[in-house]
């Protein structure tokens, strides 16, 4: 048994084995994690699951539950999938937005190469003032 015990077996209210399956991925120092991801699947379900997944996929699989279940319980009828369109129309404007400046860009730019070719051809016709006659004489 270990002296401390992880988050999963303090609010299970358990002793806490050396190989407890939770104590990784659930730390003593936090909590909630374990609260929210009980409070969606339950303990024995997520013990099952990490159970089932390789051990190097594990820490992966705890993140993605408590991410989930977090997600649930801020937005029980939507859920990730809220959180997931939200963050698509932020994408969406953002493109739009993107569009909108990089065509300014590009116009600005054009009104650049055509001043500046007004510039040159001004700069390079030959006036010879010495034959011209000026108006106000």
């Amino acid at each position: 048994m270990s002296s401390r015990r992880c988050a999963a077996c303090k609010q299970l209210r358990r002793r806490c084995p050396s190989d407890c399956i939770f104590f990784p991925y659930f730390p003593p120092n936090n909590p909630q994690r374990f609260s929210f991801v009980h409070r969606i699947y339950g303990a024995s379900n997520v013990g099952k699951l990490l159970q089932q997944v390789q051990e190097h996929q594990r820490a992966d699989v705890a993140d993605s539950l408590y991410y989930e279940a977090y997600c649930r319980i801020k937005s029980p009828v939507y859920g990730c999938v809220g959180i997931i369109s939200i963050l698509h129309q932020e994408i969406d404007l953002l493109e739009r937005e993107l569009a909108k400046v990089q065509a300014e860009i590009s116009l600005v730019k054009g009104q650049t190469q055509i001043a500046q070719g007004q510039q040159v051809e001004l700069s390079s016709s030959s006036f010879d003032l010495s034959t011209t006659t000026p108006w106000f004489y």
